[in-house]
């Protein structure tokens, strides 16, 4: 490199996005996923002692996939080599196998291949790739936004370990922030930036954990805000909303907004106003609450306050998270909305409670002691006159007898309301019980 594309190389750099020019460049300063490239993780041994297998890096955008693969490149001693596989296909890959193998002949060098959004490739071109890694002409690293167990094939998955990066935590997103706002030589700390504690933290929620977009934001907010007398440029929340283009809600995660707005919308849906919770779920999405929690609540309430009324409930709830947890957001924002108008809309019965009722008596110190002829014991066999009666000998394949320990036998705590399905229960429960109900098995 002459000294006049050494000059153009680095205007190049002072000129990239913040985004780029903060991008870690080794794994000090990367920020989170500890699971996977913390401190004796597989990953990070893996890298560190360059013993790179082929691997595929699944996450979110902004979470740090390519960042994990300059690091990869800045580490190993193998050639590196990138692919777009939005912009590059087969004629692309065949130049870099050929390549790489006379690398290999000459110096006796190895070859890794990062190919970015690689799940844009299509399946003959996966198959193009699948024998050179499988010949080891070269390492592959694949990142991908989608869920590479659907969009990659499935001999190039076996030959690959994955790895999922989650999206960052806003507190992560936070740091890489002040980071920003600190570094003189690739961010803002050669600026007077004043970023206030409330446009951080919008920043950072807002983001969903792409520190990407906080990056953008925070640079587009830093150029279009004039310095002041001093020359400070001051960021306040209102810039912060104008940069990331959506409107700070009124909530603290960890204060009275949460929980208070958790609460009018579990009330919302208990109450069997759809409108209304839709309403508190907008706002806690816009806010930035985690899906995760959303869906958690929603599935003690498919139980706690549908229950029997609806047995369905917890079962379409159920679909629904894994649903979630299948798509992440901001798609599954139609699971959670789904949940929320399914389970509003759903008669309600609390009556599975009954189970804390039950414990409260075995806490007082009931009789618990099983009666003889339900143990699973000889000595049932030994008292004729306590023999377990088998339902199933038994018209309605029911038949009366002790279930619960002597002392409790008039005791209910199970009291099925009236309430959509539950009615039926209710009908069929009092209709086996019934006084003239043949306890004699069929001859």
């Amino acid at each position: 490199m002459d000294l006049f594309e050494y000059s153009r190389q680095q205007q190049l750099q002072k000129d990239a996005p913040l985004a780029y020019r903060m991008r870690p460049r080794t794994f000090d300063e990367f920020i989170g996923q500890e699971h996977i490239v913390g401190e004796k993780k597989l990953l990070r041994r893996m890298i560190e002692a360059d013993r790179l297998t082929s691997i595929i890096l699944w996450g979110p955008p902004g979470s740090g996939k390519t960042t994990l693969a300059n690091i990869i490149a800045e580490k190993t001693a193998s050639h590196f080599e990138t692919i777009n596989a939005v912009l590059d296909g087969v004629a692309r890959l065949r130049e870099v196998i050929n390549d790489a193998n006379e690398r290999r002949r000459l110096y006796s060098k190895q070859t890794i291949l990062f190919i970015d959004e690689i799940h844009r490739w299509n399946k003959s071109q996966q198959d193009a790739l699948l024998p050179r890694v499988e010949a080891g002409e070269i390492t592959l690293i694949g990142a991908t936004t989608e869920n590479p167990y659907f969009e990659i094939i499935s001999p190039l998955l076996s030959r690959s370990r994955v790895f999922e990066l989650q999206p960052l935590a806003a507190d992560d997103v936070k740091q890489v922030l002040k980071r920003a706002l600190k570094d003189s030589e690739r961010g803002l700390g050669d600026q007077q930036v004043h970023l206030q504690e409330d446009a951080l933290t919008h920043l950072a929620r807002i983001a969903d954990g792409d520190a990407r977009d906080a990056l953008n934001a925070l640079e587009l907010a830093v150029l279009s805000t004039a310095a002041t007398a001093d020359g400070k440029i001051v960021i306040d929340l209102e810039v912060a909303q104008e940069s990331i283009q959506r409107r700070a809600v009124r909530y603290d995660k960890d204060g009275d907004e949460h929980h208070d707005t958790i609460s009018a919308f579990i009330k919302s849906v208990r109450g069997s106003d759809p409108d209304a919770a839709l309403f508190w779920l907008a706002k806690m999405v816009q806010a930035g609450e985690d899906h995760r929690f959303i869906m958690r609540r929603l599935l003690i309430l498919a139980s706690e306050d549908v229950g029997m009324a609806n047995p369905r409930g917890i079962m379409v709830a159920s679909g629904l998270a894994q649903a979630l947890e299948y798509v992440g957001m901001p798609e599954g924002l139609y699971f959670l909305a789904h949940a929320t108008i399914y389970l509003a809309a759903s008669p309600k019965s609390n009556s599975v409670g009954a189970i804390f009722s039950a414990i409260r008596d075995i806490e007082k110190g009931v009789n618990t002691e099983v009666p003889a002829h339900l143990r699973n014991s000889p000595r049932q066999r030994d008292a004729d006159h306590h023999a377990y009666k088998y339902p199933h000998d038994f018209p309605a394949h029911f038949v009366k007898q002790q279930y619960l320990p002597n002392g409790l036998t008039d005791k209910r705590w199970y009291e099925p309301t009236e309430q959509g399905a539950e009615a039926s229960v209710r009908d069929w429960l009092t209709k086996l019980h019934q006084p003239n109900n043949r306890e004699e098995p069929p001859h």
